[in-house]
Order: structure tokens, then C-alpha cells, then sequence
């Protein structure tokens, strides 16, 4: 792969680029899932290619091919070349990259166990285990597990100097107990809703998850919830668990800190941001408690942010996001740094395959936790009345990631410091600088984790990439509740 890839960067070298650079990627899936006690789903699959990316007359152009031979890289190179010298006839303004000093560097995620080393088998065995625990529980009408396996291998080479071998692992899994009942649905997941815990890690994950142990109470909690009172409407404290505001963090930060977003270069899946440039040092996003970072170095956590560079050279960095509530940062790349006047490139370019041009894509984009020891329980115990709410279940957002509104499995109604009743179909809404400085408490390390989100849609067409976002429960208050199903 690495020839071919060297060969293609030389074909488009010599045709009077100011910059190219070539990536080979070779990536293995296996997606299973089971679907009352039967296997709803079982594949493996295999993707191998090379992009070629170029700057010709101040513009970029981008070509790929999955043939690997000589003659299909040059002509790669040579449409990439094409495609950037047309471009260049409707640019605005020529391309400007911040300088970034050449790496030679190989790195793979730390894991334990290779995910592909066991069976599909073993692995359909322990989703029905499961299956069938959950629906071993009166009223569970639908049972869903599902298991992901993935390894990317990439090699990135670049006019120059820049030779960097990566190979990637990533792991998730979860289960969703449905409970069917008149004209109402009840559901409950785990470890976390719309496909579980993901993490840059390797079977391990599956076996410290403790799928088969947690099954029947989730499987409990949603039948139970048909019996539960109904979250009331209105205005209250909310604490939201960790998973929650990790999907809050992704949609009401991660998204519009999005560069690319708020310079008008890209509005799809998601639209544009209300964070403009002279935002940036100037707005107070949130409390002073919020301290939010876009991290990608391996020391964050096995995210699915992490990694050693980015898809255009770009080693990991930590870029301060929100800093005691105050907006500082943006998720940026070799082209859009110089508009917040930055030196060099925040590290976060990067791309589904081989055929699909790196874009700004969040990394581990995550809340810091609170520095004085608080668990989750202290943070109930300290609360006079208000609603934990755990969980995702549904969310909406308008397209400047502003107004917001979010639905989750379960609630918990708390007074004078304890879990008093069960809620179904706890609900919030509010603006998001308005909501984030409603913060007045968040738990510490022990009580953080950095969840994966592996379907984070992006572009035309489409490129899905995974993120992480870190989060422990938090505490915020006058937020509005319970509108979403009433």
C-alpha cells in the first residue's frame, strides 16, 4: 500500500502543485446485532484505497481510486490535478495552509485484545445471552443488541516530508429492552441509547461493559416505566447523568465550534453556527464551572476523537474550548486557522475512507470534570428538589445550534436530597449560552465518562465519523422541563 500511495504523491508532485498529499486506508468492519433471540444482522467487511489530495493555482482538487496499481494512482493524481485547476477558474481567494513541520511517526491504539481475533460466533453467543435476559422480564416486547468491531490502517504521505502510519481499533456494544404497552412505547439501553458505549479500544471494552449483569434491570426499568408518573411540565433543577450530557456537549458545542461551519464553507447535517468570529475571547458561553476541550492525544482517554494525526499531518493537540465559561476556541485545519489568526492548525481534518475529502470533524470534544470530590449521589443528596433525567431518547436543534430541545428515557424526581418517584418521558429545552450558564455544579473524575458517538453525520455526500465526548453528571438550574411530551 505504501508504494502506492508514494507513487500517486509523485504523480501529482510533478505536475506543478504548490502542495499534495496522498492517503492509502484500508479499514475492516463487523457489524452484528440480534433481535428477540434471533441473529437480526451479521456482516464483515473489507475497503481499500487512495485518495490524492492537491493545491494547483490556488485551489484545491481531490481525486481517489481504489485500483492500487500505478497507472490508477497517476490517474488519480492527474484528476485531483484537473479538478483543482477548474476550481481555480471560480475561486475566491487562493488557498492558504498555516505551516505544520513534517512528522515521520508510526502509532496503533493501545488495546488489549484484538477484537478480530474472536469468533462470530463467541460474539453472536454473548448478544442472545443477553437477549435473552432481557426478555426473560414480563412486558419486555422487543429486545435489540448490537456489537461493532472496526480496524483502519492509514498511511499518509505528503509533498512535504510528512510519512505517518496509523492504525486505528475501535469497539462498541449495547442493548435496548422495549416495552410495549396500549398505544405508548417504553425503552430502555445500555450502556448509553442509539448503539451503546464505543471506544478507540479493543475487545476488552465488551468483557468491562458487563452487558449480561445489567440486563434484566434495564429490562425492569422499561417495563416499569408504563407505571411511572408522567415528567411534569414546567420550570426546575435538572442533573443530567453523564451519557446525556455528552450528546449535549456534541450537539450545543461540538457543532458549532465547527470552523469550517461558522465561516459558511459547510451548512449540512447540522447547518452553520451562531458562534461568529467575534465571539471568540468575547463570549461568555457558560458558568465559570464549564470547562470544555477539543482533545485528540491519547492521554484524554481511548476516545473516538483519538488518535496520534489528523488526516492532513496535523499531530494531536488539546485546544481549550471553554475555559471558565468563557468561549476560546474552535475546532480548526491548515486552511481556516489564519481566520482566528492562529499559527497553526487545531489537528482535527479528517476523513470517513479513502474516497472522501478530510473535513473539520470534532475530536474528543469534552466537559472537564469538577475539581472538589462530588459522586453523583452527594450531587442528589445536595439538591432540594429537581428532575435527574438519564439517558438520551430523542433531541432537535435548529440549524445555528441554538434552541434546543431534548427527550431521555427515564427521570428521576428528587426531594429534600433523594430519589422520591420514577418519570417517564422526561423532557428539557433552552438556548444553548443560557443553558450552559445554568450550571452551578458538576461531579469529579470518578464520577467521568468518555463516551463514543459513532454516527456523527457530516457533508455531501455524507461522511460518518465517530467522536468522544468525556462528561460527569452536572447540576442546572430554571431549566424548562417536560414540554416535549406532554
Amino acid at each position: 500500500m505504501k508504494t502506492a500511495v508514494r507513487l500517486a504523491l509523485d504523480a501529482a508532485s510533478v505536475r506543478g502543485v504548490t502542495y499534495a498529499d496522498a492517503r492509502g486506508v484500508a479499514i475492516r468492519n463487523r457489524s452484528l446485532t440480534t433481535k428477540n433471540g434471533r441473529v437480526g444482522h451479521a456482516s464483515e467487511s473489507e475497503s481499500l484505497g487512495i485518495g490524492v489530495r492537491v493545491i494547483a493555482e490556488g485551489a484545491w482538487g481531490f481525486a481517489a481510486s481504489a485500483d492500487l496499481s500505478r497507472a490508477a494512482g497517476e490517474a488519480a493524481a492527474a484528476r485531483a490535478v484537473d479538478i483543482a485547476k477548474a476550481s481555480a477558474r471560480v475561486k475566491r481567494e487562493d488557498v492558504r495552509l498555516v505551516p505544520e513541520p513534517a512528522a515521520v511517526a508510526e502509532w496503533t491504539t493501545p488495546y488489549k485484545i484484538d477484537p478480530f481475533t474472536t469468533s462470530v460466533e463467541q460474539n453472536l453467543d454473548l448478544l442472545l445471552k443477553v437477549d435473552g435476559e432481557v426478555r426473560a422480564i414480563a412486558g419486555v416486547t422487543l429486545a435489540e443488541a448490537g456489537m461493532n468491531f472496526q480496524r483502519e490502517e492509514s498511511w499518509f504521505l505528503s509533498s512535504e516530508g510528512s510519512d505517518i502510519h496509523q492504525t486505528k481499533y475501535s469497539t462498541g456494544a449495547g442493548y435496548t429492552a422495549y416495552a410495549f404497552a396500549g398505544s405508548e412505547i417504553q425503552k430502555r439501553s445500555y450502556p448509553n441509547s442509539f448503539g451503546g458505549q464505543w471506544q478507540n479500544r479493543g475487545y476488552e471494552l465488551i468483557e468491562e461493559m458487563k452487558l449480561v449483569e445489567n440486563a434484566r434491570r434495564v429490562a425492569e426499568e422499561a417495563v416499569a416505566l408504563h407505571h411511572a408518573d408522567q415528567c411534569p411540565e414546567g420550570t426546575a433543577t435538572i442533573i443530567l447523568d453523564s451519557s446525556q450530557l455528552g450528546l449535549q456537549i456534541h450537539e450545543s458545542i461540538g457543532h458549532p465550534i465547527e470552523l469550517d461551519r461558522v465561516l459558511g464553507m459547510e451548512a449540512n447535517f447540522a447547518g452553520t453556527s451562531f458562534l461568529t468570529l467575534e465571539k471568540l475571547g468575547n463570549l461568555r458561553y457558560g458558568s465559570d464551572l464549564v470547562n470544555v476541550v477539543a482533545d485528540a492525544r491519547q492521554e484524554h482517554g481511548p476516545g473516538l476523537g483519538t488518535f496520534a494525526y489528523d488526516d492532513e499531518g496535523v499531530a494531536a493537540q488539546c485546544t481549550p474550548i471553554i475555559t471558565n465559561g468563557r468561549f476560546t476556541g474552535y475546532l480548526s485545519s491548515r486552511e481556516t486557522a489564519h481566520t482566528i489568526g492562529a499559527t497553526r492548525s487545531g489537528g482535527t481534518l479528517r476523513a470517513e475512507c479513502w474516497n472522501r475529502l478530510p473535513m473539520i470533524r470534532m475530536t474528543n470534544v469534552s466537559i472537564l470534570p469538577g475539581e472538589k470530590p462530588l459522586s453523583l449521589e452527594q450531587l442528589i443528596a445536595a439538591t432540594d428538589a429537581g428532575i435527574y433525567m438519564q439517558t438520551n431518547k430523542s433531541w432537535s436543534i435548529d440549524d445555528k445550534r441554538y434552541n434546543f430541545q431534548f427527550g431521555c428515557e427515564i427521570g428521576w424526581e428528587i426531594k429534600n436530597g433523594k430519589r422520591v418517584r420514577m418519570l417517564k418521558n422526561p423532557s428539557y429545552s433552552g438556548i444553548t449560552t443560557e443553558f450552559w450558564n445554568s450550571m452551578d455544579a458538576i461531579c469529579s473524575r470518578d464520577e467521568w465518562t468518555l463516551w463514543g458517538t459513532p454516527n456523527c453525520g457530516k457533508g455531501q455526500p455524507q461522511q460518518v465519523v465517530g467522536t468522544g465526548h468525556g462528561a460527569s453528571p452536572a447540576r442546572f438550574r430554571n431549566i424548562r422541563v417536560g414540554s416535549a411530551y406532554s
